[in-house]
């Protein structure tokens, strides 16, 4: 349920709801991928499909973005993927960055905490910015790749049927409704996009298992300026919401996020009544000290779930966002962690269409995004106990902490919101580690896990160095990154140019592939194209020494790594990979 009053400060183009032309009711055309939902999970893995040259159609059942800020807060994990969609200037022009934020009891500040940000950093920990401003930068950079992606408004599924062939993935059938046209559509896999309430997954029978949270949250956008900062505020037991809590974000454009708390006797269909909204809302800005005029423009209710399906695959039929898992808001894993379903399937699935690797690929999307969920829902169930407790003995768990907060520093990262990060597939079937190679490094992402950010020198074809991060020189492509050797020589001892052999037998196969060579900074090099750790920074956090390569995925994520590696090797471990 919700309530809209003013609109935003942004104009939504609607779009008509119009099928294709049909034969006997039903689409002459079989999609390689048909991607139910519309909404920021579903546009990001129709432009990572894109860039691996694969189509899809995107089945929406409106006519616009969406209404309502929802999602507001995009992690630094995200926009790295972003960057790899060529998606990421717009973000950065939009959104508000933020590095932390801080949590009162009452009338004192208990708590104040900083996400990870230095110098190496490319991207900001943190953006603020709202679901419908999301989708509209993501469904502009979809409308330039018309010819790859293919957008059904206004178009509901009504029901689907799966048919068995080789490994489960025969491909299926989607019965489709626009308008009061009812028609058919036939894909070789279908991913469900489709949200909390996904009728994909209803229609399958399956069902969502974990915790289902009794306390629920008003969510109220409204538009105030105002120069304050932009961070996390949290408010418990304060005066305009005694007993409970309130949350408070700066968006864009002049708008604000007011989540409060209902009180257990409180119903959920008068609370968005704006005569019970507005003197809740008028009591926390005064309490926060701002007296500037304001309005309403979005009211809706909000229940914590931790649930997930126990598997994203069934058969041809993939499982993504709220649609595979509901995460509690708090800690903003949800569209965080569905936009990270999306990279991860985005080039499995483009793997398998473009014929480098079987169906059975897309088994570890499965085991590395409901791993994945697990460890979200764990973060996430905790912050949902602090922020609204579900029993008595939480409720006196909470104030005890509060409490103690005021008077004493060492209780106070108890209160800490747990911010969504990077999560590492330790045990992923992908991961190629041998016993040699482990014991070969003393520290460095092992594989599963993603890269860690830092300032590099590129000298591009004019000679000219310029600073780049080591985030600019990872595509939507498997990276080979070589320390201290020369690109035409190889220091496994297999002979010169082994490395283009290698990419040319990938190229053969239309596997992306790219290998970096990243040199010290005083490593003497003929080269005209190079990346030089001229701090040295890089070759720390990876442990690195010359001969060294790190095999790194497409989505980010560590392949393999060899203390002396070679292209053989390299070859090896990513074909291991493509043939799970």
């Amino acid at each position: 349920m919700s309530r809209s009053f003013k609109p935003y400060p942004f104009s939504p183009r609607h779009y008509a709801g119009l099928p294709p032309p049909l034969v006997g009711g039903r689409d002459p055309v079989r999609r390689a991928v048909a991607i139910v939902g519309g909404g920021p999970v579903g546009l990001t893995l129709a432009l990572a499909l894109a860039r691996q040259g694969v189509r899809s159609v995107l089945i929406e059942a409106d006519d616009s973005v969406c209404t309502g800020s929802r999602a507001i807060c995009i992690s630094r994990r995200s926009l790295e993927i972003f960057k790899r969609l060529g998606v990421l200037p717009g973000f950065l022009q939009k959104g508000l960055p933020w590095t932390g934020g801080r949590s009162f009891y009452r009338d004192a500040e208990v708590f104040r905490f900083a996400m990870h940000q230095d110098d190496e950093q490319s991207l900001p920990p943190m953006i603020n910015i709202a679901q419908y401003q999301i989708e509209q930068l993501l469904l502009d950079e979809v409308e330039r790749h018309a010819d790859l992606i293919d957008i059904r408004w206004q178009t509901r599924v009504t029901g689907i049927e799966q048919h068995k062939g080789h490994d489960e993935a025969g491909g299926a059938t989607l019965d489709l409704r626009t308008g009061e046209t009812a028609w058919q559509m036939g894909a070789d896999w279908v991913v469900a996009c489709d949200g909390g309430r996904s009728t994909i997954r209803e229609a399958l029978g399956l069902k969502l298992t974990g915790t289902t949270y009794e306390g629920r949250y008003v969510i109220v956008d409204i538009a105030l300026n105002s120069t304050r900062a932009t961070e996390r505020l949290a408010y418990f037991d304060p005066p305009s919401n005694p007993g409970s809590t309130v949350l408070v974000h700066k968006q864009p454009d002049n708008v604000w996020r007011i989540d409060y708390q209902l009180r257990d006797d409180e119903d959920p269909d008068a609370a968005i009544h704006p005569d019970n909204v507005m003197p809740r809302v008028q009591s926390v800005l005064d309490s926060m000290g701002e007296t500037g005029d304001w309005s309403p423009i979005w009211i809706t209710v909000y229940k914590a779930n931790a649930l997930t399906l126990e598997r994203y695959r069934h058969g041809c039929v993939l499982f993504a966002g709220d649609a595979a898992h509901l995460v509690p808001i708090f800690g903003v894993r949800g569209a965080n962690s569905g936009i990270d379903d999306a990279d991860n399937l985005g080039w499995k699935l483009g793997c398998v269409i473009n014929g480098m690797a079987a169906p059975r690929l897309l088994d570890s999307y499965s085991d590395e995004r409901v791993f994945a969920a697990r460890e979200n829902l764990s973060y996430g169930m905790k912050s949902t106990e602090f922020m609204a407790p579900p029993s008595f003995a939480f409720d006196l768990m909470r104030n005890a902490v509060l409490g103690l907060a005021v008077q004493h520093a060492a209780v106070r990262p108890l209160i800490n919101p747990r911010q969504t990060h990077a999560i590492a597939y330790g045990q992923s079937p992908l991961n190629q580690a041998t016993a040699e190679a482990m014991s070969a490094f003393r520290q460095g992402p092992t594989p599963g896990s993603v890269l860690p950010e830092c300032r590099l020198k590129k000298r591009n074809g004019g000679g000219v160095e310029v600073d780049i991060h080591l985030t600019d020189l990872l595509g939507p492509c498997f990276t080979a990154l070589r320390f201290g050797a020369e690109p035409d020589s190889d220091s496994g001892g297999v002979c010169g140019g082994t490395w283009q052999q290698m990419q040319n037998t990938l190229a053969a196969h239309g596997i992306p592939f790219n290998v970096v060579t990243l040199l010290t900074n005083d490593a003497a090099s003929t080269t005209a194209l190079q990346v030089r750790d001229h701090t040295g920074r890089l070759h720390d956090l990876l442990d690195a020494t010359p001969g060294t390569v790190y095999l790194i995925r497409p989505d980010g994520h560590v392949l393999a790594r060899w203390r002396n590696g070679n292209a053989a090797e390299t070859l090896r471990a990513l074909s291991a990979a493509l043939a799970n």
